[in-house]
């Protein structure tokens, strides 16, 4: 990249400046300029400081005049950041770069007009010098330093004025009256800071009136003066006191260098660096400084609205980037008018990612009220070459003190906010609640420390009864998972097992629990294990033969081991689902459906699948607690017994807890349960007691 670029470079720049180079030298020099001004771009952390060395360096070179700056300037954001930013997929790092680029031109400016300024600068003081020892030389060297002051004051291409102790203009040069449109006469005898613009007036009368009376020799301002017709143009403006030989003051020479175009670019550099350049926002870099502002000074609550786009990537996908360039200029002309008033900034952050901040804000409602503002806003369709396009957004809302709170803080709380708002339906904003962060942090922690904690086997396994109805004998028992966590303590699977099915670790952990459920029922004289399968597990190709190699790694024999799978998991199954099933059940394993009656019945589809037991949900037993049974789920209960003994199957009720309930149960004709009346779930040991009783000894 660097030598093309070094080519291109040299040919914009050739014949602005005399150079006395090669043009072999020149591309060479030029080369490793690029080479630098990359490096810079690129560095972590960023400064772009060596593209001002690089400015310097070029004045060093005699490339010396505007032309040479606007050109270099302009191939540097045309050229050079393409190169940069090629390749970059990520939205976000192509801005970064993008905004490097731009700090970078900023930088080779400042560096190149500071040194051409000092070059000027030391040029000037070298004339101012030599007027002076003109002046203090013999009659007959005056006379010849006279002829010599007045070429180089009327021919000089800096503008110059002789002013008198009060600040009067005595004599002027022709560049110091083009530059302000005056002619002589206007200009003699005129206080030189009346010419300055009324805002910087104060400033320079102040340093003109201590350089007069002797208590400086010289000063040096950039301001802005007015012309004659009006027209107002920056000036680097330097003064200099001449002395008498016995060091009073004698006159004042000023120097007035017409800065103007220059300032213009380091204006638009500056803007450009701030500024959005489709929608002329401001930018994320502006938007950050103000919000550093914010924190910094004593604004005591502040508001912010991060609003995101639903949708946009399929309209720029389906309809083209123009289209979506130009809808992104709609939306961020709305959002700027909803914006409007004192401490209020809008501002485009990324691709499709603006917010909204207020300062000063009074309150939740304020910005709420923004909020609602925004999504009005952008509810009117956008008319863009013949489409009618409808916008939504979805916006985080952060509220907060500034005290206690950073600007990192509340851009990763309207993050989650605006996640948040996602989420839950798009088109709609979220308010940023520090209680559920906390959760969601919480819930995401466990979540990432899972994995390990499989590995340190903090996970354990207990047991809870299977209880035959008709004569209390303990048949067989449930393998329950829990997690012995190092800081939370003991954790139920409510705290993780849905954690662990978003995270497809479910699957591993599953396996986990199966290979100890039965190994330890290898332990047990009779009596079956019954182990949940989550539907993860159940789409797994690879089950059946893991559940095959578990019973040949453990001995256990198939038909003691039950494979609990929910409702929903095993009446919403498709053929592959379906196949995976019925290998299961040819190795013999038995087949039960957990939780039944919460979920969607397809009693015909039921039929068809291999499955041996039915555990009804609790919700249902619940109905039956004494003194007074619930009539409906009573009758509901004794439908579900009658269906499933009429399909050939047994009946396990969950979560057994009263004398009444489990009675009740024996008279439907259930065939077992399990729940607190009869056990909790406890370890292997409290279940191979139970598993030893004689048949009608008490459970309890």
């Amino acid at each position: 990249m660097t030598a093309p670029f070094a080519r291109v470079w040299a040919q914009a720049v050739t014949g602005t400046s005399y150079v006395p180079m090669t043009r072999h030298e020149l591309e060479t020099m030029l080369g490793e300029f690029t080479t630098r001004l990359v490096d810079a771009i690129r560095s972590e952390p960023f400064s772009p400081e060596p593209a001002a060395e690089i400015g310097a360096e070029l004045v060093a070179a005699h490339f010396t005049t505007p032309e040479t700056l606007r050109r270099t300037v302009e191939l540097i954001g045309r050229e050079l950041a393409d190169e940069v930013c090629a390749g970059r997929h990520s939205a976000d790092l192509g801005a970064v770069l993008g905004d490097r680029v731009s700090a970078v031109q900023g930088a080779l400016a400042g560096g190149y007009t500071r040194e051409l300024r000092e070059r000027t600068q030391l040029e000037q003081e070298s004339i101012l010098r030599a007027l002076l020892a003109a002046r203090r030389s013999t009659e007959d060297a005056l006379r010849a330093s006279d002829a010599r002051f007045h070429a180089v004051f009327s021919q000089a291409g800096i503008g110059i004025g002789i002013l008198d102790l009060d600040g009067a203009v005595t004599d002027a040069n022709t560049a110091l009256l083009v530059m302000l449109g005056h002619s002589m006469d206007e200009l003699t005898g005129r206080a030189m800071t009346d010419l300055v613009h009324p805002d910087d007036r104060a400033r320079v009368l102040a340093v003109t009136r201590e350089l007069l009376a002797g208590r400086h020799d010289h000063f040096r301002l950039e301001r802005r003066l007015v012309r004659a017709d009006g027209e107002v143009l920056w000036a680097q403006l330097s003064a200099t006191l001449v002395r008498e030989e016995d060091g009073s003051p004698r006159f004042g020479v000023a120097m007035a260098e017409d800065v103007t175009d220059r300032h213009r670019l380091q204006s638009r550099l500056q803007h450009q660096a701030l500024h959005d350049p489709l929608t002329q926002l401001p930018n994320r870099a502006l938007f950050l400084d103000r919000l550093s502002r914010v924190f910094a000074g004593t604004t005591p609550r502040i508001g912010l609205c991060y609003l995101d786009l639903d949708g946009f990537k399929v309209i720029n996908d389906s309809l083209g980037h123009d289209i979506g360039d130009q809808l992104l200029v709609a939306v961020a002309r709305r959002l700027d008018a909803c914006a409007s008033g004192a401490f209020r900034l809008a501002a485009r952050v990324g691709g499709d990612e603006f917010v909204i901040l207020l300062e000063d804000c009074a309150g939740t409602d304020e910005v709420i009220a923004l909020a609602n503002a925004a999504l009005k806003a952008l509810s009117e369709p956008v008319r863009i070459a013949g489409h009618e396009l409808g916008v939504t957004a979805s916006i985080g809302i952060v509220e907060c003190l500034v005290a206690g709170t950073s600007p990192a803080e509340l851009m990763q709380a309207a993050d989650i906010t605006l996640y948040w708002a996602k989420t839950e339906g798009k088109g709609r904003w979220a308010l940023y609640d520090a209680e559920r962060n906390a959760r969601e942090v919480a819930r995401f922690t466990l979540s990432a420390t899972m994995p390990a904690a499989l590995e340190r086997e903090e996970f354990f396994v207990e047991y809870q009864p299977l209880v035959r109805l008709d004569d209390s004998t303990t048949v067989g028992a449930e393998a329950l998972v829990r997690w012995r966590h190092p800081e939370l303590g003991r954790l139920g699977p409510d705290r993780f097992i849905e954690l662990a099915e978003e995270t497809g670790l479910i699957v591993s952990l599953g396996r986990w629990v199966l290979r100890q459920a039965c190994r330890q029922a290898t332990r047990w004289d009779a009596g079956f294990v019954s182990v949940n399968l989550a539907e993860r597990q159940v789409r797994d190709p690879a089950v059946v033969e893991e559940v095959r190699a578990i019973l040949d790694e453990t001995g256990l024999c198939a038909s003691r081991l039950q494979l609990e799978l929910t409702e929903s998991a095993v009446m919403g199954s498709d053929d592959e689902a379906l196949e995976t099933l019925c290998r299961l059940a040819d190795l013999g394993v038995r087949i039960a459906i957990d939780d039944f009656g919460t979920g969607y019945s397809n009693l015909a589809y039921l039929r068809r699948l291999p499955v041996h037991a039915l555990k009804m949900a609790g919700a249902f037993i619940d109905g039956l607690r004494a003194p007074t049974a619930d009539q409906v789920d009573q009758s509901i209960v004794e439908t579900l017994v009658s269906l499933a003994h009429t399909l050939g199957l047994t009946v396990t009720a969950e979560g057994v807890e009263t004398e009444a309930q489990a009675a009740l149960l024996r008279a439907m004709g259930c065939d077992a349960a399990q729940g607190y009346f009869f056990a909790r779930p406890g370890t292997p040991e409290a279940v191979t007691t139970l598993l030893a009783r004689r048949p009608h000894q008490p459970v309890r």
